[in-house]
């Protein structure tokens, strides 16, 4: 059976696995991202890791492992380059050359893209957009991230940087956005965005004693300040999802990350609005799905699935 190396690197962990082709997961590996400031080492003991999973795997099957290659997901990842493009929340800073630098370990394939994008594709090689060649994925989390399908194939765009919908400007002149404009759609329906709309419901400064997950267990217990905060949050993605369509027609959205596992508080109104704001020449033609993915697999699995886009 042939493997594959799906990269997970975010801010403050690595997370990798050795996958499979039928996309099980058969050994995971950590490293602490953030206990590094230059890629050489950072590479150095990810390829150490990656070859103790090999060997492991090879004692264990008595076979040889046949390793199809690396993929990655990473904030800024650039399909085109290979590189992290000077990724503001990593400690290892600059444009940094993850294929050449894996090379020098392992002369394998080596595919690189932003985290949602990966997200994206291993919803579409292993979870439930398998067989669909036009769908949209949202990740909410820290940020709102997207990653675009049409055709079958991810969308790039010319610099490798398509598909940042969760910068798509919701209100104008609205919050301020860590990208530096105002009124982007992630800081209306991000992990943060929606603690402050629920913060501002509630008159009271924001804390980080309020989190998401617990405006999502108020809203079950029937608070309705919590009702409240995801009926906004709810209309707002709603109206979002609803101009995506406008110009890729997907097939369906699919959603994932840990703010839409309040479930019903936030899909009522979400469904309610999109077919509210929804041209209407696409009515009924788009469905609004769930990641079938398992939330704690799927950035490994989006990563290794990255590299079905070289076949």
């Amino acid at each position: 059976m042939k493997y594959s190396i799906g990269v997970d690197m975010g801010g403050t962990n690595t997370d990798m696995g050795l996958v499979s082709e039928n996309g099980n997961i058969v050994l995971r590996r950590n490293l602490p991202t953030n206990a590094y400031t230059e890629l050489e080492p950072y590479v150095r003991d990810m390829m150490h890791e990656v070859d103790e999973m090999v060997k492991e795997e090879t004692m264990r099957d008595g076979e040889a492992v046949s390793l199809e290659g690396i993929g990655i997901g990473a904030p800024n990842g650039n399909y085109y380059t290979g590189c992290v493009d000077n990724a503001p929340n990593l400690t290892i800073k600059g444009v940094l050359d993850f294929g050449k630098e894996i090379r020098k370990y392992r002369d394998v394939p080596v595919v690189l893209s932003n985290d949602a994008n990966a997200a994206a594709y291993g919803e579409y090689v292993y979870g439930g957009a398998r067989g669909m060649k036009h769908f949209i994925m949202f990740t909410l989390g820290t940020g709102v991230g997207s990653g675009i399908v049409v055709d079958g194939r991810l969308v790039h765009g010319s610099t490798g940087a398509a598909g940042e919908l969760g910068h798509a400007i919701l209100i104008p002149h609205g919050r301020k956005c860590s990208c530096g404009r105002e009124g982007c759609l992630e800081t209306y329906t991000s992990a943060r965005g929606i603690v402050q709309t629920y913060c501002e419901l509630k008159g009271v400064p924001v804390t980080s004693d309020v989190s998401s997950k617990m405006i999502g267990e108020l809203a079950h217990q029937g608070d309705p300040t919590a009702l409240k905060t995801w009926e906004i949050v709810g209309d707002q993605l709603g109206l979002a999802m609803a101009n995506s369509v406008t110009f890729s027609a997907p097939e369906a959205i699919f959603l994932m990350g840990g703010p839409t596992q309040v479930g019903e508080p936030l899909l009522r109104p979400l469904r309610k609005a999109f077919e509210k704001y929804l041209l209407n020449i696409y009515a009924g033609t788009c469905q609004i799905r769930m990641s079938e993915l398992r939330a704690n697999e799927v950035a490994i699995l989006g990563a290794a699935a990255l590299l079905k886009m070289k076949q």
